[in-house]
């Protein structure tokens, strides 16, 4: 983003200049979405992305593996767990096959070891990286629509074509198709442009329809075709979290809670200069699309962070902006080794208030559920594991994705029920844990191994020694209490014959 505001004062462009297109400087100046010529800054960016994504040890959402990693591995290999979601049609194998071809791949070099495959699928990401490459190519196509060309002549030269609107709506069709609530960020960019639009027709019957009804014919006959019956996941989709508010099984907050609590969380320190960047680039048709999406997902009962991260690199990009404007002149009383002091100042503040905690969310806290898969997958190869109980709750562990391996293994369900009040099977373990398992399970004696949390084992620690099952190996999770009784560690358990 630019750390210049845009001129107010129009008029002809000095002569012998082409108004269309204007030097790199002046359209940046004219919109702080123009291309960058250096590529290096990209180059670093994506080695950033990779070393991020490579560099993390630990367990967030359980939508990182059973959403999509789960089902790519029972598409790539046979096997693999399909959760409530995928039985009632609410979920699109658009994103999921992505990530099955490149099981496949790894599978054909010989690579699909343990560590390939938890690894290879972080590199690959799309769903906040579409609607960010969205935006670009639509605010730069309405540019260039308008006969603003934000390259310039050295870039048209160099045979660098301007971006087009059409890619936009591509990249747009294809985040709805992937999240169908990806939706609620294109309707804001659509409905805000259509207005300004002369060729409304041309718009509507040339552009927009022909490349949403290639994505939703392609994505639908995908459907049907891997779940075998006529299904129209979009409607379903639809049906079950705006219309019927199935979300809310999983737990609801109160309206505000993204404004007050989950999105500042999110960006931390950086919000003070987020905003400080909204005021300095007036930039009110970005903004507007960050309090947009916030406030139309603060509708819904059930609020997660992940909802809102489309609009988290729109935040930092305004952060962005206001660190650059640090650095420019503002007057001739303010002295160039203070400007830049107090630039200083506040990027030491970022870095010390991010990167710590950074590094500790990606390294530590909640760890112990990952390594545990891996545990057990290497052990599963050597031969040492013949079938699993996960006593925790329910999707609390990555599954097959990271075990690679055929054998039993079973979790407590959670499938949403049809009547209120009824207890899945997760809520009644951690209500009752050792009446449960006695219960459901008996003697335990069709599982080589149980894993659990340390916060459940105190209460059935002697049942496991009286059904002769023995503590292999411990795993620390966290430090802190997240949603229920601090989960320290992890335990797995073994039967005595099995050692």
């Amino acid at each position: 983003m630019s750390h210049r505001r845009r001129p107010h004062a129009g008029g002809p462009p000095p002569a012998g200049e082409d108004a269309s297109s204007p030097s790199p400087e002046k359209a940046r100046r004219i919109r702080p979405w123009a291309p960058g010529s250096d590529r290096s800054v990209l180059a670093l960016a994506l080695a950033f992305r990779a070393a991020n994504a490579l560099l993390v040890r630990t367990y967030f959402n359980p939508d990182e593996h059973w959403q999509c990693l789960e089902v790519a591995h029972r598409v790539a290999f046979g096997y693999g767990h399909l959760t409530w979601e995928w039985k009632r049609g609410l979920r699109s194998y658009l994103h999921p096959l992505i990530f099955a071809a490149l099981y496949k791949f790894l599978a054909l070099l010989r690579l699909d070891t343990p560590w390939f495959m938890v690894m290879a699928p972080r590199l690959l990401h799309l769903e906040t990286v579409l609607t960010v490459a969205g935006l670009y190519y639509w605010f730069a196509g309405i540019e260039s629509s308008k006969g603003t060309s934000l390259f310039s002549k050295q870039q048209v030269a160099n045979n660098q074509s301007a971006p087009s609107r059409k890619m936009a709506l591509l990249i747009a069709a294809l985040a709805c198709a992937i999240r169908p609530t990806s939706a609620i960020t294109w309707i804001y960019v659509g409905l805000l442009d259509f207005i300004q639009i002369k060729s409304k027709c041309r718009f509507i019957f040339l552009e927009v329809i022909p490349v949403g009804a290639i994505v939703l014919a392609v994505t639908t006959f995908l459907d049907w075709w891997m779940y075998g019956s006529q299904v129209i996941v979009p409607l379903n989709f639809l049906k079950f979290n705006f219309l019927s508010s199935g979300g809310d099984y999983y737990g609801t907050h109160v309206f505000h809670w993204y404004f007050t609590q989950g999105f500042p969380s999110m960006i931390w320190t950086f919000l003070p200069f987020a905003i400080c960047g909204i005021v300095k680039s007036r930039e009110w048709r970005l903004s507007g699309l960050i309090v947009w999406v916030l406030g139309v997902y603060s509708i819904l009962g059930h609020k997660e962070f992940r909802f809102v991260l489309p609009v988290l690199p729109l935040a930092l990009m305004f952060s962005g902006y206001c660190l650059a404007a640090m650095s420019q002149p503002k007057g001739k009383h303010l002295h160039g080794k203070r400007r830049l002091s107090r630039l200083k100042l506040c990027v030491i503040l970022l870095i010390v208030t991010n990167v710590p905690m950074a590094l500790y969310m990606s390294l530590f806290h909640q760890r112990g559920t990952e390594d545990v898969m891996f545990y057990l997958s290497k052990e599963a190869h050597d031969g040492r594991v013949k079938s699993v109980l996960f006593l925790m709750p329910c999707h609390s562990t990555p599954y097959y994705s990271t075990l690679h391996y055929d054998l039993p293994m079973r979790f407590l369900d959670c499938t949403p029920s049809d009547h209120k009040g009824t207890l899945d099977e997760s809520d009644r373990f951690l209500k009752s844990p050792s009446d449960f398992v006695g219960e459901i399970f008996g003697n335990l004696s069709s599982f080589s191994h149980i894993v659990l949390f340390e916060s459940e084992e105190r209460h059935i620690r002697q049942l496991l020694l009286h059904n002769s099952f023995l503590e292999v190996r411990r795993f620390f999770h966290s430090h802190f209490k997240v949603d229920r009784d601090l989960q320290s560690t992890v335990v797995v358990y073994s039967r005595r014959d099995e050692l």
